[in-house]
């Protein structure tokens, strides 16, 4: 009989993998966003006040 590697936990790395690659992009908008949204937050709030 040939042998026949188990790939059971190969779909979890890769979800694993998935998940950190969207967690930087996330990381990495919100760094760049951050003082733009910032303004429009305190825009809001003294145009509230």
């Amino acid at each position: 009989m040939l042998y026949l590697p188990r790939e059971e936990g190969q779909g979890l790395v890769e979800y694993a993998l998935i998940i950190v690659l969207v967690a930087i992009v996330v990381i990495v908008a919100l760094t760049a966003l951050g003082p733009i949204i910032e303004n429009v937050f305190l825009e809001i709030g003294t145009a509230l006040s």
